[in-house]
Protein backbone atom coordinates (compact mmCIF):
# COMPACT_ATOMS: atom_id res chain seq x y z
CA UNK A 1 0.00 0.00 0.00
CA UNK A 2 3.11 2.26 0.87
CA UNK A 3 4.64 1.64 -2.20
CA UNK A 4 1.39 1.82 -4.58
CA UNK A 5 1.12 5.77 -2.86
CA UNK A 6 4.48 6.69 -3.26
CA UNK A 7 4.25 6.04 -6.86
CA UNK A 8 1.17 7.99 -7.04
CA UNK A 9 2.90 10.68 -5.61
CA UNK A 10 5.76 10.17 -8.25
CA UNK A 11 3.28 10.46 -11.02
CA UNK A 12 1.93 13.29 -10.82
CA UNK A 13 5.07 15.58 -11.24
CA UNK A 14 6.25 13.64 -13.82
CA UNK A 15 3.54 14.42 -15.68
CA UNK A 16 3.16 17.40 -15.01
CA UNK A 17 6.17 18.29 -16.17
CA UNK A 18 5.50 16.79 -19.19
CA UNK A 19 2.69 18.25 -20.15
CA UNK A 20 3.64 21.40 -19.39
CA UNK A 21 7.23 21.05 -21.71
CA UNK A 22 6.60 18.63 -24.27
CA UNK A 23 2.68 20.09 -24.83
CA UNK A 24 0.55 22.89 -26.39
CA UNK A 25 -3.33 22.64 -28.15
CA UNK A 26 -0.94 22.05 -31.21
CA UNK A 27 0.65 19.69 -30.01
CA UNK A 28 -1.31 17.28 -27.69
CA UNK A 29 0.81 14.42 -25.37
CA UNK A 30 -0.85 11.04 -26.12
CA UNK A 31 -1.43 8.15 -23.52
CA UNK A 32 1.47 6.31 -25.31
CA UNK A 33 3.42 8.48 -24.88
CA UNK A 34 2.71 9.48 -21.66
CA UNK A 35 2.91 5.63 -20.80
CA UNK A 36 6.94 5.68 -22.56
CA UNK A 37 7.72 8.89 -20.22
CA UNK A 38 6.30 6.63 -16.81
CA UNK A 39 8.09 3.80 -17.42
CA UNK A 40 11.60 5.15 -18.33
CA UNK A 41 10.99 6.64 -14.47
CA UNK A 42 9.79 3.01 -13.11
CA UNK A 43 5.81 4.29 -13.05
CA UNK A 44 3.20 2.37 -13.50
CA UNK A 45 1.00 3.64 -16.70
CA UNK A 46 -2.52 1.60 -16.83
CA UNK A 47 -4.82 3.27 -19.00
CA UNK A 48 -7.62 3.99 -16.46
CA UNK A 49 -5.19 5.52 -14.22
CA UNK A 50 -3.72 8.51 -16.61
CA UNK A 51 -7.69 9.76 -17.18
CA UNK A 52 -7.47 9.60 -13.06
CA UNK A 53 -4.72 11.67 -12.94
CA UNK A 54 -5.52 14.07 -15.62
CA UNK A 55 -8.66 15.01 -13.35
CA UNK A 56 -6.12 15.09 -10.18
CA UNK A 57 -3.96 17.67 -12.56
CA UNK A 58 -7.13 19.69 -12.71
CA UNK A 59 -8.33 19.76 -9.40
CA UNK A 60 -4.67 21.45 -8.48
CA UNK A 61 -5.47 24.29 -10.80
CA UNK A 62 -3.64 22.83 -14.25
CA UNK A 63 -5.57 23.54 -17.51
CA UNK A 64 -5.11 20.29 -18.84
CA UNK A 65 -7.29 19.78 -22.16
CA UNK A 66 -7.75 16.67 -24.16
CA UNK A 67 -8.75 16.17 -27.56
CA UNK A 68 -9.71 13.26 -29.36
CA UNK A 69 -9.34 10.91 -32.52
CA UNK A 70 -6.22 10.80 -34.44
CA UNK A 71 -3.31 12.31 -33.07
CA UNK A 72 -5.30 13.83 -30.17
CA UNK A 73 -4.25 13.60 -26.59
CA UNK A 74 -3.64 16.05 -23.74
CA UNK A 75 -2.14 19.38 -23.72
CA UNK A 76 -1.84 22.88 -21.12
CA UNK A 77 -4.47 25.23 -22.30
CA UNK A 78 -4.46 28.04 -20.90
CA UNK A 79 -0.71 28.91 -19.16
CA UNK A 80 0.17 31.91 -16.59
CA UNK A 81 1.30 33.73 -19.54
CA UNK A 82 0.26 33.64 -23.18
CA UNK A 83 2.52 33.31 -26.34
CA UNK A 84 1.84 36.47 -27.36
CA UNK A 85 2.59 37.96 -23.72
CA UNK A 86 6.11 36.01 -24.06
CA UNK A 87 7.10 37.29 -26.84
CA UNK A 88 6.50 41.03 -26.05
CA UNK A 89 8.59 40.38 -22.95
CA UNK A 90 11.24 38.44 -25.11
CA UNK A 91 11.18 41.56 -27.46
CA UNK A 92 11.55 44.05 -24.12
CA UNK A 93 14.45 42.20 -23.03
CA UNK A 94 16.26 41.89 -26.34
CA UNK A 95 16.02 45.75 -27.00
CA UNK A 96 16.78 46.72 -23.46
CA UNK A 97 19.75 48.77 -23.55
CA UNK A 98 20.44 48.24 -19.62
CA UNK A 99 20.93 44.53 -20.07
CA UNK A 100 24.00 43.04 -20.92
CA UNK A 101 23.50 40.40 -23.98
CA UNK A 102 24.81 37.71 -21.74
CA UNK A 103 22.34 38.54 -19.48
CA UNK A 104 19.43 39.19 -22.19
CA UNK A 105 20.46 35.72 -23.40
CA UNK A 106 20.06 34.46 -19.90
CA UNK A 107 16.48 35.57 -19.05
CA UNK A 108 15.39 34.71 -22.56
CA UNK A 109 16.12 31.08 -21.91
CA UNK A 110 13.87 31.56 -18.19
CA UNK A 111 11.11 32.69 -20.69
CA UNK A 112 11.23 29.95 -22.82
CA UNK A 113 10.54 27.92 -20.29
CA UNK A 114 7.54 29.33 -19.11
CA UNK A 115 6.39 27.82 -22.89
CA UNK A 116 6.28 24.75 -24.51
CA UNK A 117 9.39 23.57 -26.48
CA UNK A 118 7.39 24.37 -29.44
CA UNK A 119 6.30 27.49 -28.81
CA UNK A 120 9.72 28.13 -27.14
CA UNK A 121 11.03 27.64 -31.13
CA UNK A 122 8.54 30.97 -31.81
CA UNK A 123 10.71 32.99 -28.46
CA UNK A 124 13.97 32.77 -30.53
CA UNK A 125 13.84 35.35 -32.74
CA UNK A 126 15.76 38.49 -32.78
CA UNK A 127 14.51 41.82 -32.69
CA UNK A 128 16.32 45.08 -34.38
CA UNK A 129 16.35 48.12 -32.31
CA UNK A 130 17.48 50.74 -34.27
CA UNK A 131 21.16 51.83 -32.55
CA UNK A 132 20.50 49.88 -29.92
CA UNK A 133 24.17 49.51 -27.93
CA UNK A 134 23.98 47.12 -24.96
CA UNK A 135 25.59 48.02 -21.71
CA UNK A 136 29.05 46.86 -20.68
CA UNK A 137 28.43 46.52 -17.32
CA UNK A 138 26.97 43.09 -16.33
CA UNK A 139 26.47 44.38 -12.53
CA UNK A 140 23.77 47.09 -13.10
CA UNK A 141 20.94 44.10 -13.17
CA UNK A 142 22.03 43.65 -9.59
CA UNK A 143 22.85 46.78 -8.57
CA UNK A 144 18.88 48.30 -9.46
CA UNK A 145 17.80 45.34 -6.49
CA UNK A 146 20.15 46.86 -4.04
CA UNK A 147 19.39 50.26 -5.11
CA UNK A 148 15.51 49.41 -4.63
CA UNK A 149 16.23 48.13 -1.48
CA UNK A 150 17.80 51.05 -0.38
CA UNK A 151 15.37 52.95 -1.46
CA UNK A 152 12.27 51.05 0.68
CA UNK A 153 14.53 51.38 3.58
CA UNK A 154 15.90 55.03 3.06
CA UNK A 155 19.13 54.02 3.73
CA UNK A 156 22.62 56.24 2.62
CA UNK A 157 24.58 54.52 -0.24
CA UNK A 158 27.79 55.22 -1.41
CA UNK A 159 29.55 54.13 -5.07
CA UNK A 160 31.91 55.34 -6.73
CA UNK A 161 31.35 57.15 -10.74
CA UNK A 162 33.03 56.31 -13.87
CA UNK A 163 33.20 57.54 -17.31
CA UNK A 164 35.12 55.37 -20.13
CA UNK A 165 37.89 56.86 -21.80
CA UNK A 166 38.88 56.31 -26.14
CA UNK A 167 40.29 53.09 -25.20
CA UNK A 168 37.14 51.72 -23.12
CA UNK A 169 38.93 51.59 -19.73
CA UNK A 170 36.89 53.15 -17.09
CA UNK A 171 37.89 56.37 -15.66
CA UNK A 172 36.42 57.27 -11.81
CA UNK A 173 35.01 60.54 -11.44
CA UNK A 174 36.47 62.35 -8.14
CA UNK A 175 40.18 60.40 -8.29
CA UNK A 176 37.70 57.70 -7.22
CA UNK A 177 36.57 58.67 -3.74
CA UNK A 178 33.00 57.32 -2.68
CA UNK A 179 29.97 59.58 -3.58
CA UNK A 180 27.33 59.30 -0.68
CA UNK A 181 23.49 59.53 -1.51
CA UNK A 182 20.69 59.61 -0.19
CA UNK A 183 18.70 57.71 -2.95
CA UNK A 184 14.91 58.91 -3.65
CA UNK A 185 14.08 56.73 -6.55
CA UNK A 186 14.96 55.14 -10.10
CA UNK A 187 13.74 56.75 -13.33
CA UNK A 188 13.75 55.00 -16.57
CA UNK A 189 15.14 57.50 -19.44
CA UNK A 190 16.51 57.30 -22.96
CA UNK A 191 16.82 54.21 -22.65
CA UNK A 192 19.06 54.49 -19.44
CA UNK A 193 18.61 53.87 -15.36
CA UNK A 194 19.64 56.92 -13.44
CA UNK A 195 19.28 56.74 -9.40
CA UNK A 196 18.13 60.28 -8.30
CA UNK A 197 18.51 61.71 -4.58
CA UNK A 198 20.46 63.79 -2.54
CA UNK A 199 24.10 64.38 -2.94
CA UNK A 200 25.50 64.83 0.42
CA UNK A 201 28.73 66.67 -1.21
CA UNK A 202 26.95 68.98 -3.46
CA UNK A 203 24.37 69.40 -1.06
CA UNK A 204 21.54 69.28 -3.81
CA UNK A 205 19.43 66.63 -5.40
CA UNK A 206 21.15 64.97 -8.33
CA UNK A 207 21.21 61.88 -10.45
CA UNK A 208 23.40 59.08 -11.84
CA UNK A 209 23.60 56.93 -14.24
CA UNK A 210 23.06 52.97 -13.00
CA UNK A 211 25.63 51.53 -15.32
CA UNK A 212 28.34 54.00 -14.38
CA UNK A 213 27.87 53.43 -10.52
CA UNK A 214 30.18 51.07 -9.53
CA UNK A 215 30.96 49.33 -6.03
CA UNK A 216 27.77 50.12 -4.45
CA UNK A 217 27.62 50.09 -1.11
CA UNK A 218 24.21 50.42 1.72
CA UNK A 219 25.17 51.86 4.54
CA UNK A 220 22.92 51.60 8.07
CA UNK A 221 22.80 55.58 8.20
CA UNK A 222 19.08 56.88 7.79
CA UNK A 223 18.93 59.28 4.96
CA UNK A 224 17.32 62.35 4.05
CA UNK A 225 13.54 62.90 4.50
CA UNK A 226 12.26 62.89 0.86
CA UNK A 227 9.96 66.05 1.13
CA UNK A 228 8.19 67.70 -2.27
CA UNK A 229 10.28 64.48 -4.11
CA UNK A 230 7.70 64.21 -7.46
CA UNK A 231 9.79 62.07 -9.78
CA UNK A 232 7.56 62.96 -12.82
CA UNK A 233 7.82 66.29 -12.61
CA UNK A 234 11.80 65.73 -12.27
CA UNK A 235 11.78 63.50 -14.89
CA UNK A 236 9.89 66.48 -17.13
CA UNK A 237 12.36 69.22 -16.17
CA UNK A 238 15.24 67.29 -17.02
CA UNK A 239 15.66 66.77 -21.54
CA UNK A 240 17.56 63.52 -21.79
CA UNK A 241 18.27 63.44 -17.69
CA UNK A 242 20.98 66.70 -17.92
CA UNK A 243 22.19 68.74 -15.54
CA UNK A 244 22.10 72.57 -16.51
CA UNK A 245 20.65 75.55 -14.61
CA UNK A 246 17.15 75.54 -13.56
CA UNK A 247 14.84 78.54 -14.60
CA UNK A 248 11.30 79.30 -15.27
CA UNK A 249 11.56 79.81 -19.14
CA UNK A 250 8.80 81.56 -21.03
CA UNK A 251 8.22 80.58 -24.83
CA UNK A 252 5.96 81.97 -27.76
CA UNK A 253 4.94 79.24 -30.04
CA UNK A 254 3.19 78.63 -33.30
CA UNK A 255 -0.18 77.35 -32.82
CA UNK A 256 0.62 74.06 -34.45
CA UNK A 257 3.03 73.44 -31.79
CA UNK A 258 0.41 72.86 -29.03
CA UNK A 259 0.28 69.27 -29.22
CA UNK A 260 4.03 69.03 -29.48
CA UNK A 261 4.57 70.92 -26.09
CA UNK A 262 1.53 68.84 -24.54
CA UNK A 263 2.99 65.59 -25.79
CA UNK A 264 6.56 66.88 -24.28
CA UNK A 265 5.33 68.41 -20.82
CA UNK A 266 1.77 66.65 -19.94
CA UNK A 267 -1.54 67.65 -19.99
CA UNK A 268 -1.35 70.19 -17.31
CA UNK A 269 1.01 72.69 -18.73
CA UNK A 270 -1.30 75.96 -19.40
CA UNK A 271 -0.87 77.48 -22.64
CA UNK A 272 -1.92 81.10 -23.15
CA UNK A 273 -3.29 82.71 -26.33
CA UNK A 274 -0.99 85.13 -27.87
CA UNK A 275 -2.90 86.73 -31.10
CA UNK A 276 -4.26 84.29 -33.52
CA UNK A 277 -1.19 82.06 -34.50
CA UNK A 278 0.91 81.98 -31.26
CA UNK A 279 0.32 80.94 -27.47
CA UNK A 280 3.10 81.93 -24.77
CA UNK A 281 4.14 78.73 -22.28
CA UNK A 282 5.92 78.95 -18.83
CA UNK A 283 8.12 75.59 -18.53
CA UNK A 284 10.27 75.40 -15.10
CA UNK A 285 13.37 73.05 -16.31
CA UNK A 286 16.64 72.34 -16.47
CA UNK A 287 18.33 73.99 -19.16
CA UNK A 288 20.79 71.96 -21.11
CA UNK A 289 22.27 71.04 -24.49
CA UNK A 290 19.65 68.44 -25.22
CA UNK A 291 16.94 70.86 -24.60
CA UNK A 292 18.32 73.33 -27.00
CA UNK A 293 18.71 70.85 -29.32
CA UNK A 294 14.52 70.15 -28.86
CA UNK A 295 13.60 73.42 -29.28
CA UNK A 296 16.21 73.84 -32.53
CA UNK A 297 13.95 71.21 -34.21
CA UNK A 298 11.08 73.33 -33.73
CA UNK A 299 12.71 75.76 -36.07
CA UNK A 300 11.14 79.29 -36.43
CA UNK A 301 7.92 78.15 -34.60
CA UNK A 302 8.97 79.31 -31.36
CA UNK A 303 11.19 82.09 -29.53
CA UNK A 304 12.68 82.40 -26.50
CA UNK A 305 11.09 85.26 -24.49
CA UNK A 306 12.79 85.22 -20.56
CA UNK A 307 14.86 84.66 -18.71
CA UNK A 308 17.35 87.49 -20.87
CA UNK A 309 20.43 84.73 -19.87
CA UNK A 310 18.45 82.07 -21.78
CA UNK A 311 17.80 84.06 -24.50
CA UNK A 312 21.21 85.34 -24.92
CA UNK A 313 22.60 81.75 -24.23
CA UNK A 314 20.42 80.31 -27.27
CA UNK A 315 21.61 83.22 -29.56
CA UNK A 316 25.13 82.74 -28.61
CA UNK A 317 24.91 79.07 -29.87
CA UNK A 318 22.85 79.31 -32.71
CA UNK A 319 26.05 82.01 -33.63
CA UNK A 320 28.76 79.42 -33.07
CA UNK A 321 27.01 77.12 -35.61
CA UNK A 322 26.04 79.48 -37.92
CA UNK A 323 30.07 80.81 -38.05
CA UNK A 324 31.20 77.48 -38.99
CA UNK A 325 29.30 77.47 -42.38
CA UNK A 326 29.72 81.69 -43.34
CA UNK A 327 31.58 81.58 -46.63
CA UNK A 328 35.55 83.41 -45.81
Amino acid sequence: MLAKSVNYKRKLPVLTKLLLERSDEEHPVSRQEMQIELERWGLSAERKSIYDDMEQMRELGLDVQSRRGKGGGWFIGQREFELAELKLLVDAVQSSRFLTNRKSDALIRKLEGLASVYQAKQLQRQVYVDRRIKTMNESIFYNVDKLQGAIAANRVITFRYFEYNLAKERVFRRGGSRYRLTPYGLIWDSENYYLAGWDERQNELRHYRVDKMSDIAVTGMVGRPRKGWDPEGYTRRHFGMHSGRPCTLSLRCANHLAGVVIDRFGQDVMLAPDGEEHFTVSLNLVVSPPFWGWLFGLEDGVEVLSPGWAVDEFKAKLGRVLSQYREE
